[in-house]
């Protein structure tokens, strides 16, 4: 008997666990890889690339490219309509496989400044708030959240009852 008890624990255990994962917040941040599997060289069209894109606040970019011949340098409209990386904003060249976090809703602005922008190695990265999560169907029905938390209590209750040892019977 003692091993059934066990066995039924455990499995409660794993559906608290379960439920538990999958209410991890899925707004977390999207890696995008810029240029897609080119990556970060001469003669890919950026413009179209970022055009497939969607981007949010708390994305992240990936530049993968050889930092011997290209950099990534982010820089102000003006700076990026005309190629010049003097002056600019940020230097996100650190090894050829570098991440910039998005952390604004903004235009973000970004060129190689080593020759290859005047060839089309630049790219603009339009960023928008996040979408809000879908509002409450108007049935009134309790939401999603709500909902899994009752899941999640239930579950911890019946699994501290489980954990009981079973009465004796005389």
């Amino acid at each position: 008997m003692e091993s059934f008890w066990m066995r039924l624990g455990s499995a409660v255990t794993l559906i608290v666990m379960l439920t538990l994962a999958t209410m991890v917040d899925p707004a977390e941040g999207a890696l995008h890889k810029v240029g897609g599997r080119s990556g970060w060289i001469e003669h890919v069209n950026y413009t179209e690339w970022s055009s497939r894109e969607r981007f949010s606040v708390g994305d992240w970019l990936y530049f993968v490219f050889n930092k011997q011949m290209y950099d990534v340098l982010e820089v102000n409209e003006t700076s990026y309509e005309s190629c010049n990386g003097q002056g600019s904003i940020s230097n996100v060249t650190r090894g050829g496989r570098d991440v910039f976090e998005l952390k604004e809703a903004k235009t973000y602005y970004f060129i190689c400044s080593r020759g290859y922008c005047w060839g089309g190695m630049k790219v603009s990265i339009d960023v928008a708030v996040a979408s809000p999560l879908p509002a409450a169907s108007p049935s009134g029905a309790a939401p999603l959240s709500l909902v899994s938390s009752l899941l999640v209590i239930f579950l911890l209750i019946v699994t501290g009852l489980l954990s009981l040892e079973p009465p004796k019977c005389l």
